[in-house]
């Protein structure tokens, strides 16, 4: 694993290794989206990642798609994180916020019965979206989401304006830097899917117009982060949430390159599919790399062998670890120890309290 734990450049910070922790929703932050003190404690307990990239973090209180995820849009919330961020940096790590908002993948129930918003009203495939919520007994569990509305022009200007106050918020509560979850089938993803996206005005039709929403928020967040502060989350052969692309070679070199001038950090790219098996990085990274000359973070369905191969090949700089991280919290130890692994426990992946979040022992020293 030389290559996995040797130190690494990520824009102007100097990492001690290579091995990032992935966003993982665990839904336990307060009711009001405020972290507390069991998440501080959770994500100083994995400091020694080289960069820890938080769960999915709402910029608005109407973004969500899981009950429970914090969130980065007021006072309370910008105090919390600043918990949060005191324990990580006490235990030497580095925390890039997840900005997030869920557009049509949520349910009137999670946003004060409102409509979720979309770039178009496409509600012919709700069952294959995929909202969370809590239960009264305790569970839970994923619920039906609901039909969404097509967004007005200013409609789209606000939520860019949401993902501008969000990233103001995390340099406030001292924050590392943010990264821009533009994956997994949620707003931004949904914008560059012609699936998903049905619009005849500036902001659908052509490439560039469906762009256009990642690159107006890019802009924004540009203006309140340094561009070597800032990373985009992608995963464009997804299948997760539906937002589908018949062109995604053409469309994510494009949005590659769209980044790579903007002089961001890094792409995380995800390869969603991977957790049903099917895994996509090859295809993935044969569209990034050679359009991108920032760093990529590998990230899906890796072993740590798999990802030094893949750090080693030079197609990936670092490489992210989710579900390992959530029941290891010393995982750099361990793959530099060449294990143990704890198992993960997915009955305790959401919601709940220390169980399965703070428990899982470390190695013996």
């Amino acid at each position: 694993m030389s290559y996995l734990l040797a130190p690494a450049r990520l824009g102007d910070l100097t990492l001690p290794n290579r091995i990032a922790m992935a966003p993982v929703t665990r839904a336990r932050s307060g009711a009001d989206g405020v972290p507390t003190a069991a998440n501080a404690a959770y994500y100083a307990q994995r400091a020694s990642a080289g960069l820890i990239v938080s769960e999915a973090t709402n910029v608005s209180r109407h973004s969500a798609a899981f009950e429970l995820a914090p969130g980065l849009h007021d006072d309370a919330q910008v105090a919390g994180w600043r918990r949060v961020m005191d324990a990580v940096h006490a235990a030497g790590g580095r925390l890039f916020a997840q900005l997030w908002h869920s557009g049509r993948v949520s349910s009137y129930a999670l946003l004060d019965g409102r409509a979720p918003l979309a770039p178009s009203a496409v509600n012919d495939d709700l069952h294959l979206l995929q909202p969370y919520a809590a239960l009264e007994n305790g569970f839970y569990t994923r619920i039906a989401a609901s039909p969404s509305r097509a967004m007005t022009v200013q409609d789209i200007h606000a939520a860019v304006e949401e993902f501008r106050s969000a990233a103001r918020n995390a340099m406030r509560a001292g924050i590392d830097g943010v990264e821009l979850h533009a994956a997994n089938g949620y707003l931004p993803h949904q914008f560059l899917s012609p699936h998903t996206n049905r619009r005849d005005d500036a902001f659908g039709g052509s490439l560039a117009n469906r762009a256009r929403f990642l690159e107006l928020v890019l802009r924004a967040v540009l203006d309140e982060v340094p561009a070597d502060r800032i990373g985009v989350r992608l995963s464009p052969f997804a299948a997760y949430n539906n937002a589908t692309d018949p062109a995604t070679e053409e469309t994510y070199a494009y949005v590659a390159r769209m980044l790579d001038a903007a002089g961001v950090a890094y792409i995380h790219a995800a390869d969603s599919n991977a957790w049903a098996g099917a895994p996509d990085m090859d295809r993935i990274l044969a569209v990034l790399r050679p359009n991108f000359g920032g760093a990529i973070i590998a990230n899906g369905g890796l072993d740590p062998a798999a990802a030094d191969a893949l750090i080693t090949s030079g197609m990936a700089d670092l490489a992210s670890f989710g579900r390992s991280f959530i029941a290891n919290p010393d995982l750099v130890d361990r793959i530099r120890r060449g294990g143990p692994y704890n198992t993960p426990d997915p009955f305790t992946f959401y919601g709940g309290g220390v169980h399965g979040y703070l428990d899982y022992e470390p190695l013996a020293a």
